[in-house]
């Protein structure tokens, strides 16, 4: 295992090294032609044109090594097993290293008035996590670092980053089949190549797991399944991702490519205790290495359409290609054996052998009954015969296939089982074969692909991880969040007049606000104002806290009355939605993130201010007055508001989170 482990980190070290030249010449790629565009001396161009094509050819050898490295899946497969036929997976997306310290540093200290060399900590943590995000383990626990880093970002998202105000943080992120950087200042790119990564990380377990146990088997399905279940979610909710590894067309291709292993692992556990030499056995299996084959040829014809197949690895093609014909090979093999080691008994259920027969074929082999076969000794040579041909055939056209590729040719296990699959078939028709016997022209029919374990796209719990906000202490996402603007805290000084502080509280959910201000009451006087939040009493902070613990705070009030800190939110009229524009063909499509709701009820025009108090008690007595006698601030849940400004109505978090790439 630790073999294997060094093995991968020097892929991804390779990996990295060659997106980082792949960078340096497409720079000097793009000065070039800059220079060329701009010069019109003809001995310039000559040079300039010289260099671009020496610049062209180091990127081209680049290229094919990056295509190198995602052709080594020998490193992914199981160390264990030597009998299994390889399988492809993803390699990560390689990312920068990222310093968020001085922009939300910055950003604390200019949006939330707070003093960001306070959250050294939390930023920290939030650096460290990305970081191990780079090199995931490849079990579990790698998952879920993953799903955690990816968990955190909707929450940054809303608290740092608003359309308003660029914070000069930089995600680039490269392509994992070309190495070309893709760079942007906003946080869906680092959302979908995490999402990607996820995927991508799955799929290298799922290779990993022992194939010749059938707890190994059901680990590679349940990783394959759920490889495609998160490139699914990947490509429905970024539909417009600058990166062409998470392109629409890439991404359909991935999830087949993910669902064929997943269906090639359901056949190996379906053969693993062995197959027996039976009719509707041998029949099942058929069908079952049939559907494996049409799996892929399905995979095959997506890598091959434009422009995919420029993309995609050609090691990946022919792989893809080499399957189908073994597959489709081995249903021919399985059908024949059937029909060539099974002859029709008396105690043997004609109508139901008739009828498993019929079902394997779309149509009969020259119009011939499925009954005359199975009756008909000479018939079911003939067709047998006919399918070893196919199957003869087509482990050499698998073979061919896998010569012409300098990476497939390395993988010595794959050789292997393809010749020892064609040896078998080939022996299986020699021994049905007669030496005057001159012309036999017989075509077997394709073998309907069928299957009782269909692979279908699982989508993993992992990715929804439930995580603590690093940045917490900053206050409610619902009010405290990069795209809402308030003042900065300032203090009020509260005193007891006539027992009364002139106000009361609301807040459900947190933070606490003020309402009902008694505009002629000393807390107005100093400057609170109807609406406001209560972020603290006198030391303690208060941002989290309910009405009832505000209130505990507050009734220790004395003559000398106590502090408190309050913000205002800006701009309370109606502000216009913040808008990001996604582009696709040059069509903008516009999407609105924030729409803020405002109550209607409005108080009329000119009415009369009288003094109003709070509800709280001081004494015996007190407790028996009137509801109309208010002293110390209480929770009002009723939905009270100021007499002359709305009260706004906050989206959740959840509003925040736009899935589009802009």
């Amino acid at each position: 295992m630790t073999d294997s482990l060094t093995g991968r980190s020097k892929l991804q070290n390779e990996r990295a090294s060659i997106n980082q030249q792949i960078i340096r010449q497409m720079r000097m790629r793009a000065g070039a032609e800059n220079l060329l565009r701009a010069t019109s001396n003809n001995k310039v161009c000559e040079m300039v044109g010289l260099e671009l094509s020496y610049i062209n050819s180091n990127l081209q050898l680049l290229m094919e090594q990056l295509e190198g490295l995602n052709s080594s899946v020998d490193v992914y497969q199981n160390m264990q097993e030597t009998s299994s036929i390889p399988l492809i997976p993803l390699g990560l997306k390689e990312t920068k290293e990222m310093d968020f310290s001085v922009s939300f540093k910055d950003f604390i200290l200019e949006h939330y008035s707070e003093d960001g060399s306070s959250f050294e900590e939390e930023i920290a943590d939030l650096m460290d996590l990305r970081q191990a995000c780079r090199t995931p383990s490849r079990n579990d626990a790698g998952i879920e670092t993953l799903a955690k880093y990816f968990s955190h970002m909707p929450l940054l998202e809303s608290r740092f980053f608003s359309a308003t105000r660029p914070m000069g943080i930089f995600f680039t992120w490269y392509d994992s089949f070309t190495g070309v950087p893709v760079c942007q200042q906003n946080l869906s790119l680092e959302k979908a190549s995490i999402l990607f990564n996820i995927g991508a990380l799955y799929t290298q377990i799922g290779t990993r797991s022992n194939r010749q146990t059938a707890n190994g088997l059901q680990d590679a399905i349940a990783a394959f399944q759920k490889a495609a279940g998160v490139l699914h979610h990947l490509k429905e909710t970024f539909t417009h991702t600058p990166s062409y590894d998470m392109s629409p067309s890439m991404l359909s291709m991935l999830i087949k490519l993910m669902l064929a292993q997943a269906q090639e692992c359901l056949f190996e556990k379906i053969a693993l205790s062995g197959i027996r030499n039976e009719f509707f056995s041998l029949l099942k299996m058929a069908q079952e290495a049939a559907k494996v084959g049409d799996t892929y040829d399905q995979v095959h014809q997506s890598m091959i359409q434009t422009p995919i197949k420029d993309n995609v690895p050609f090691f990946w093609s022919t792989m893809a290609q080499v399957k189908t014909n073994h597959y489709r090979s081995l249903a021919h093999y399985f059908l024949a054996t059937a029909l060539l080691d099974h002859q029709l008994r008396p105690s043997d259920d004609e109508d139901q052998q008739e009828k498993a027969l019929s079902q394997a074929y779309d149509a009969m082999p020259d119009g011939r009954s499925a009954l005359d076969i199975l009756r008909k000794r000479e018939e079911r040579r003939h067709v047998g015969k006919a399918h070893l041909r196919r199957a003869v055939m087509g482990h050499e056209e698998g073979l061919r296939i896998h010569g012409l590729c300098r990476h497939l040719r390395k993988l010595d296990v794959l050789q292997d089982i393809l010749q020892a699959s064609h040896k078998r078939s080939l022996a299986k028709f020699n021994d049905n074969d007669r030496e005057d016997e001159f012309t036999d022209y017989l075509e077997a029919p394709d073998i309907i692909s069928k299957t009782e374990h269909k692979a279908e796209m699982e989508s993993p719990m992992s990715t929804k991880v439930k995580v603590t906000d690093f940045f917490r202490r900053l206050g409610p996402l619902s009010v405290f969040s990069a795209k809402l603007r308030w003042t900065a805290p300032r203090t009020v000084r509260l005193r007891l007049e006539d027992r009364d502080l002139g106000f009361t509280l609301r807040g459900d959910p947190v933070p606490v606000q003020v309402t009902s201000l008694d505009p002629l009451c000393p807390a107005a006087v100093d400057g609170l104002k109807d609406g406001d939040y209560i972020v603290a009493v006198g030391d303690t902070d208060c941002k989290w806290m309910v009405v009832s613990e505000v209130m505990r705070l507050l009734k220790d009030v004395d003559e000398d009355g106590i502090d408190i800190r309050v913000v205002s939110l800006m701009d309370s009229g109606l502000p216009m939605p913040t808008k990001s524009a996604t582009y696709c063909g040059g069509i903008p499509k516009t999407y609105s993130m924030i729409c803020l709701a405002f109550d209607d009820d409005k108080s009329p025009k000119g009415r009369k201010v009288t003094k109003k108090g709070s509800f709280l008690s001081w004494g015996v007595k007190n407790h028996l007055k009137s509801s109309s006698t208010l002293s110390l601030p209480t929770a009002d849940y009723s939905g009270t508001l100021p007499w002359n400004k709305p009260c706004p109505t906050f989206p959740s978090s959840s509003s925040y989170n736009d899935p589009a790439l802009y």
